[in-house]
């Protein structure tokens, strides 16, 4: 009996190596299966979620289409709107730039007015008689240029007449030597 279950042992032994062995290579295999499964997972997951994300930009889409329509239609009418009344506003800008440019040249003419009020009157005098740029009437100028040389021809006349004097005193010496008045 000893030699028998010596056998027995044996022939047990030798199938459990045996089966130990075909357990490491189905361990071996199913690992490897294993790895491939979840690859194979993570895959078909990704896979999954991009489609997702595809359906979930197709139905937006589908939904933001008859918005973009509505939009689009409304910005028309607006347009439509803007452009009756474009050359309504088109002509009320002509008229305002139009004010303003007025407004402008009647303040630079009351700025030079009133600078050619703070100058002082011979400066006044003088740009008025002997220039042109001066800001007054034809009437003025006239008028001060004839008052100036009327009162240089009297100056001209005094002094000729007090110099004709002194040329005959000297002539006949009046004044000096032996005709001196005592």
């Amino acid at each position: 009996i000893s030699s028998a279950l010596e056998a027995a042992i044996r022939n047990l032994s030798g199938n459990a190596d045996l089966y130990r062995h075909q357990i490491h290579e189905l361990q071996g295999k199913l690992t490897e299966h294993l790895g491939n499964f979840r690859a194979v997972d993570s895959l078909l997951e990704d896979a999954l979620t991009g489609l997702d994300d595809h359906l979930r930009r197709a139905e937006g889409a589908g939904l933001k289409i008859p918005e973009a329509h509505v939009q689009l239609d409304r910005t028309q009418l607006e347009l439509n709107e803007l452009s009756s009344t474009l050359p309504v506003t088109r002509k009320q800008a002509v008229q305002i730039q139009n004010l303003y440019d007025s407004g402008r040249k009647k303040a630079k003419l009351l700025v030079e007015d009133l600078t050619w009020l703070n100058t002082q009157f011979y400066e006044r005098w003088r740009r008025t008689i002997f220039t042109s740029s001066a800001p007054v009437s034809t009437r003025w100028t006239v008028l001060l240029r004839f008052l100036f040389l009327l009162s240089a021809m009297s100056w001209v006349y005094i002094l000729w007449t007090a110099f004709s004097g002194i040329v005959r005193a000297y002539k006949h010496r009046l004044l000096w030597g032996e005709r001196l008045m005592s």
